[in-house]
This record gives structure tokens, sequence and C-alpha cells, in this order.
């Protein structure tokens, strides 16, 4: 995975866990799978985000138990945590948009194998 990437995912994945909680509470686990699944990102991120997320009035949580082992913890979004994902939204969608203006829709016109960029003076 290039640097780029796990940038890329790390800045988004706080906007993902906010928008998957807004359809509802999950616990931790079933979020890390989900995050796992879509966007190739182990459990060993999600946990401290779901830490900070609720020191910052992001979410709330619940135990509940459960039939197969240990009580789980239940994460709701809050209002705070509402909030902040219509900000977010907003913020996304305005800097996908100016980087798809920026690149266009065919991409930029490098040749296959080509690193270099020239620069006329």
């Amino acid at each position: 995975m290039s640097e780029i990437e796990i940038q890329l995912k790390k800045g988004v994945l706080g906007l993902c866990v906010l928008a998957l909680l807004s359809r509802g509470e999950n616990y931790a686990y079933d979020i890390a799978s989900r995050l796992a699944d879509a966007v190739d990102m182990g459990e060993g991120t999600i946990y401290p985000l779901m830490r900070r997320m609720q020191a910052d009035g992001l979410v709330s949580t619940r135990l509940e138990e459960s039939p197969a082992g240990p009580p789980r913890k239940y994460y709701r979004i809050t209002e705070t945590g509402r909030a902040r994902l219509a900000e977010q939204l907003d913020e996304w969608r305005g800097f996908t948009a100016a980087v798809e203006a920026l690149i266009g829709e065919d991409g930029p016109s490098l040749s296959v194998g080509e690193t270099e960029t020239s620069h006329e003076a």
C-alpha cells in the first residue's frame, strides 16, 4: 500500500465511521469489519479512533450482554457527531469535486512510465 493511499484512508476514516453510525448504532468489531472490507483498514486503527471520537463527544456508548462472550460495547452517533458528519460531508464533497476538476475526467496527460514533469519557461 502506498503512502498516499494510507494517508487518504486515515483522512476519511472518521467520516466513514460517522456515516456508518448515522444509519444506526453498532459495535466496534462490526464497524472495523465493514471498514476493512470497504477500504482495507485494520482493527488496530479503528479502536483508538473510536476512543477519540467518544472523548470528543461525537459518539456515545452502551454495553449489552452477548450470548457468545463478554458484553459488547455499542456505539451511537451523538448530535455533536451528526453536526460534525454534516460538516465533513460538505468538506469531502467540495474537496473531491476540486480534485476531480484539477485532474479531469481523463486524468493527467502522462505517458505510461513517465515520472518527470516538464516545465516550460
